[in-house]
């Protein structure tokens, strides 16, 4: 990597001798993946009062054919992606899109037949699912459909039908390990030869791992290869530069654009489920995360960006090796867009009161967001689950505080627990450090229309690390 600037701990390895000790036996949050109970009865709560922007949120999912109480579940023994498989991967992620949507609606209507599709659906393919097969794009089906897989379950996880066990051995025995085993192998290859959005996968698929099943140490691992790993996808590879300006270089804008929006959604996934645990990774190293996914906001809706040359290593260990060079961002349509935006500016403007204009402003065009179905039948319009606008719109905290509660809350926050020394940021270290400011306004009406706003000038603290 070059210009990799603050990779001091990056060589720690991340194999299974070096993991942290189990800390605290306290109980996950649960539900506590991307959405916690008070998210979900804020849903429910505002779609009954017909609240916007929340209505159209809602209208758009009860719109998706995924989002429908008659899906059927097509459950396979063998799930294969890459070439010279019979592919049949694609199966797989309309159903657990399905069972997501069917369980989102059934939290934001009450109506029960969407939560009992839900669990028919999770029920069939944990019955079913033994392995997943086929080139290294194996171990993105291991990481994207295994936190989706989680994130469905977790919404369903005490619904009287739903197989707690058999899903929760779906995930140790068949997801997990191939996500598990690409953080410490990468398939074998120079740990720079995948791009982040490999790594992102595998982290956000250890982290659902280890809250659906209540494993400590599967957490303890997600994190800290966020904060220290070896690969590209941990947060300082990912946004190896800070600028002047306040903009974090995100590395993947070097390759080409639909890459650096899944970087971002990935990122801001890991984010939001560590959050709703009590640790706080959007604010990780002076919020790290908020100055990557500016730039890339910034740079999606047409902006200049500067990009720092960038080399990254390639080929397998022991095997063939080569280099190549990203010298400038990738060109960029402007009216591409993936529902990943309101999570993170609403993480940032409204529980944090940090300003973020470029966010609300990608927001605010992408609004109401869609999910699975709504951004074409290929498999980068599955890589979120979406729906932002409907499960992320929340009024600003009465009080902006730099870390998710450590402690049981009524209001929006951690979830409920306390959070490990280890898997969590000391207070006034690596929290944000920027000021809260006046949130840019986000209107409300049958969207969200897009707002104005200047460059986010952020405090530079360690450019170099």
């Amino acid at each position: 990597m070059v210009k990799a600037a603050g990779a001091a701990g990056a060589g720690m390895s991340m194999g299974t001798a070096t993991l942290a000790p189990p800390a605290s036996a306290a109980p996950f949050a649960h539900p506590g993946l991307l959405h916690t109970r008070t998210d979900l009865d804020r849903m429910a709560a505002k779609v009954k009062a017909g609240a916007k922007p929340y209505t159209a949120g809602f209208a758009k999912l009860a719109a998706n054919r995924h989002a429908q109480s008659g899906w059927r579940a097509n459950p396979q023994a063998t799930v294969y992606r890459g070439s010279g498989s019979p592919e049949n991967y694609r199966i797989l992620y309309n159903d657990i899109h399905a069972a997501y949507q069917n369980a989102l609606r059934y939290h934001s209507s009450g109506d029960a037949a969407h939560a009992d599709t839900a669990v028919a659906i999770l029920n069939a393919w944990s019955g079913k699912l033994t392995g997943l097969e086929g080139s290294a794009d194996r171990f993105l089906a291991a990481g994207l459909y295994g936190y989706q897989y989680a994130n469905a379950a977790e919404l369903v996880r005490e619904h009287e039908d739903f197989d707690l066990g058999r899903a929760q051995e779906l995930m140790r025995n068949v997801f997990h390990p191939l996500s598990d085993d690409f953080l410490t192998r990468h398939n074998g290859a120079v740990v720079t030869n995948y791009w982040p959005n490999w790594d992102l996968t595998a982290i956000a698929c250890g982290l659902a791992t280890g809250i659906f099943c209540d494993d400590r140490r599967i957490v303890e691992r997600a994190v800290e290869y966020f904060k220290h790993g070896d690969g590209m996808g941990s947060v300082r590879h990912a946004i190896p530069v800070v600028h002047d300006d306040g903009l974090g270089e995100w590395v993947e804008a070097g390759r080409d654009q639909g890459h650096a929006l899944l970087g971002v959604g990935l990122m801001g996934t890991v984010c939001e489920m560590a959050w709703n645990q009590g640790i706080d990774l959007y604010g990780y190293d002076d919020s790290r995360f908020l100055k990557g996914a500016q730039y890339v906001a910034k740079w999606s809706l047409g902006g200049d960006v500067p990009y720092t040359a960038n080399t990254r290593g390639k080929g397998a260990i022991g095997g063939w090796s080569g280099s190549e060079t990203a010298s400038g961002v990738a060109t960029v349509d402007p009216a591409m867009t993936r529902p990943i935006w309101a999570m993170v500016a609403q993480h940032y403007t409204k529980r944090r009161g940090l300003p973020a204009s470029y966010l609300t402003r990608a927001a605010a065009k992408a609004a109401p967001e869609g999910g699975g179905g709504d951004y074409g039948p290929n498999s980068g319009g599955f890589d979120q689950l979406g729906f932002g606008t409907l499960a992320f719109t929340r009024e600003r905290a009465a009080a902006v505080s730099a870390a998710p509660s450590p402690g049981p809350v009524a209001s929006e926050g951690a979830g409920g627990v306390r959070p490990q020394a280890s898997a969590s940021p000391v207070a006034g270290d690596d929290l944000a450090a920027t000021g809260s400011g006046d949130v840019v306004g986000w209107a409300a009406g049958a969207g969200i229309t897009a707002v104005a706003g200047g460059l986010l000038m952020l405090r530079r603290r360690g450019r170099a690390g």
